[in-house]
C-alpha cells in the first residue's frame, strides 16, 4: 500500500519530519560506509593479516551487496511496510557494524561487510521513496535539498571522515563510530514512521528467480568492474568467468521482468520519458561524484604524496560547498526550470575538470581550490533537479519501485566511472610513457647533457653517480607520463559533462504538482 500524501497546500507535520531526518541519517551512515574505509585499508591490512590481493575485498563486497539490495529494496518495502524494512535495516546495518569492528581475520571482515552493505543498502532507496510519497510537492524544495546533500556529501567525505578517524584511534572506530547513531536511527524509526501498512500477500508470488537472476547479474557485474581495471579485464579468468555469468544472467533477469507476473523490479518505470531520463543523468552525475572523489586523492597520494589526513585536508572544500549550495538550490528548484539547472551543473563540472587538464607536479591546496568549488556547487545544482524530474511526477505506487531503480543507476554510474577512469589512466599512462621514452634516448644532446647535469648533483653522495642520475632522470619521465595521463582523464570527463549539459533540452519540463498531485 502507498503512503498517502498530504495536500498540496497542507504544512509538513512534525512527526513525519522528525521520522523523515531520522531516516536521512541513516542513509547518510549507509552511503558513507561504501567510501570510509578506502582511506584506511593500509591499516586493516595490517590488522588482519590480509594479503595485498584480499584487502580490496572489504570494500568490493560491500559494494556487490550493497547494489544487489537497492533494486530489491522495492519489493521488501512494499511487503513488510517503510517502517519495518527500515528498523531491520538500520539494525541490521548496526548489528554488522558491530561485527566488522570485532573481526580478526580478512575471512570475518568480509563476510560481515558483506551482510553490512546487503542490509544496509535498503535505506537509501527507502528515504528517496518516502521523500516524494509523504510530503506535498509544494514542500518538495525543503526536503529535496536534504536527500541531495547526504547522497552527495556522505560518498565525498567518506576518506576524509575514515583518515580521521583512523589516525586519531585505529581502524576498529571506522564500524564502532555506527553503533550509537545506528541505534538512534533504529529506535526512533520505529517510534516515528508509520507512513504505510505491510502487504504480506505479495509474498505468495514472489519472484524468487527473479531474485537469483538479478543477484548473480548486478553481482557479477560489480565485480568485473571493480576487479578488471587492476587485473587486465579479460584476461584473468575469474573476471572472463564472471562476465560471462552477467551477461547470461542479465538475459535471464530482463526476460523475467518482462513475463513474470510479479517481477522482482518492475522495469515499466523506464516507459516514463522523464525517469528514464533522470536515471541517465543520474548514472553520469555517479561519474562525477566518485570518479572525482576517486581521482583528487589518487593524484594527492601517488604525485604529491600526501598521507590519508592530508587527503582529507585538502580536499574539504567540496563539502563545504555543498552545505552552501544546498538550500539556494533548494529555493531555485521551486522557481527555475530544472533543465536550466542541470545544464549549469554539468557545465560547472565541465569548468571544473577543464581547469585541472593544465595540472602539474606541483599543485596543491590552491590549484585545486576552484575545480573543489566548482564540483561541491555542481552537484547540488544537479542532483536536486535530477531527483525531481526522476521522482517527482511518478504516482506514489510505483514510486518505492522507481527509487531502487534510480539509485541503482547513480550507483552503477559510479563503478563504469571508476574502471573507465582507472582503465583510461592505465592506458594512456603506457602510451605516454611509450612516446617519452622514443625521446629520451641517449642520442639526444639535451638528454646527456641534463644526465651529467643531475650525476654532478649526486657526485657528493654514496653510490653511483650516473647511476642515481639514470634513476632519477627515469622517475621524472614516469612522474610526467602519469601526469599528462591524468590530464586525459580530465579533458574525457570535461567532454562528457559538456555534452551532457547540451543534452539538458531532450528533458521534458516537469508538470507542477508531481507525484503528490497525480495521487490526490
Amino acid at each position: 500500500m502507498a503512503a498517502t500524501p498530504a495536500p498540496a497546500d497542507a504544512p509538513i507535520d512534525r512527526r513525519r519530519m522528525v521520522a523523515f531526518v531520522c531516516m536521512v541519517f541513516g542513509m547518510f551512515m549507509a552511503i558513507l560506509d561504501i567510501q570510509i574505509v578506502s582511506a584506511s585499508l593500509a591499516e586493516i591490512q595490517a590488522g588482519l593479516s590480509a594479503s595485498a590481493d584480499e584487502i580490496p575485498w572489504v570494500q568490493t563486497s560491500y559494494l556487490i551487496a550493497e547494489v544487489i539490495s537497492i533494486p530489491l529494496s522495492g519489493t521488501l518495502s512494499r511487503v513488510l511496510s517503510t517502517r519495518w524494512m527500515f528498523v531491520i535495516s538500520a539494525g541490521g546495518f548496526t548489528l554488522m557494524s558491530l561485527m566488522c569492528a570485532t573481526s580478526s581475520t580478512i575471512g570475518e571482515m568480509i563476510f560481515w561487510r558483506a551482510l553490512q552493505g546487503f542490509i544496509g543498502g535498503g535505506m537509501i532507496p527507502t528515504v528517496f521513496a518516502s521523500a516524494f510519497t509523504i510530503f506535498p510537492a509544494s514542500k518538495r524544495s525543503i526536503v529535496s535539498p536534504m536527500i541531495g546533500l547526504v547522497a552527495t556529501l556522505a560518498p565525498t567525505i567518506g576518506p576524509t571522515v575514515g583518515g580521521y578517524l583512523t589516525d586519531l584511534f585505529n581502524w576498529h572506530w571506522l564500524f564502532l563510530v555506527n553503533i550509537v547513531p545506528g541505534i538512534f536511527v533504529t529506535v526512533s524509526t520505529y517510534l516515528l514512521v508509520d507512513f504505510d501498512k505491510p502487504n504480506f500477500d505479495l509474498l505468495k508470488r514472489f519472484d524468487w528467480a527473479g531474485l537469483g537472476l538479478m543477484a548473480a547479474f548486478l553481482g557479477c557485474l560489480e565485480y568485473v568492474l571493480e576487479e578488471g581495471p587492476t587485473h587486465d579485464w579479460f584476461q584473468e579468468e575469474a573476471i572472463f568467468a564472471a562476465a560471462i555469468v552477467c551477461g547470461i544472467a542479465c538475459i535471464g533477469f530482463f526476460w523475467r521482468a518482462l513475463t513474470a507476473e510479479q517481477p522482482i523490479v518492475d522495469l515499466r518505470a523506464f516507459s516514463d520519458r522523464n525517469f528514464a531520463g533522470g536515471c541517465l543523468f543520474s548514472f553520469v552525475m555517479g561519474i562525477g561524484l566518485y570518479g572525482l572523489t576517486y581521482l583528487y586523492p589518487v593524484y594527492l597520494g601517488r604525485v604529491r604524496g600526501y598521507s590519508a589526513l592530508q587527503i582529507g585536508e585538502t580536499m574539504f572544500v567540496s563539502g563545504l560547498c555543498m552545505f552552501a549550495t544546498a538550500p539556494i538550490a533548494g529555493r531555485l528548484s521551486a522557481k527555475v526550470d530544472p533543465r536550466i539547472m542541470m545544464a549549469i551543473g554539468f557545465s560547472g563540472f565541465a569548468a571544473g575538470t577543464w581547469i585541472v587538464t593544465g595540472i602539474t607536479k606541483d599543485w596543491d591546496f590552491y590549484e585545486l581550490l576552484w575545480p573543489q568549488v566548482l564540483r561541491g556547487c555542481s552537484l547540488m545544482l544537479c542532483m536536486i533537479p535530477i531527483n525531481n524530474i526522476a521522482l517527482g511526477t511518478l504516482p506514489p505506487a510505483r514510486m518505492k519501485n522507481a527509487s531502487g531503480l534510480y539509485n541503482l543507476t547513480r550507483n552503477l554510474g559510479g563503478a563504469v566511472g571508476l574502471a573507465l577512469i582507472n582503465t583510461a589512466l592505465n592506458d594512456r599512462w603506457d602510451l605516454h610513457l611509450a612516446r617519452l621514452h622514443e625521446r629520451f634516448t641517449w642520442t639526444n644532446p639535451m638528454v646527456l647533457e641534463r644526465l651529467d647535469s643531475m650525476a654532478k648533483g649526486f657526485s657528493g653522495l654514496a653510490g653511483n653517480p650516473d647511476a642515481m642520475a639514470l634513476k632519477a632522470m627515469m622517475n621524472t619521465v614516469r612522474l610526467q607520463g602519469l601526469l599528462m595521463s591524468f590530464s586525459d582523464v580530465f579533458l574525457i570527463l570535461t567532454v562528457l559533462f559538456v555534452l551532457m549539459a547540451c543534452a539538458t533540452p531532450m528533458i521534458r519540463r516537469p508538470r507542477p504538482g508531481g507525484a503528490g498531485a497525480d495521487a490526490h
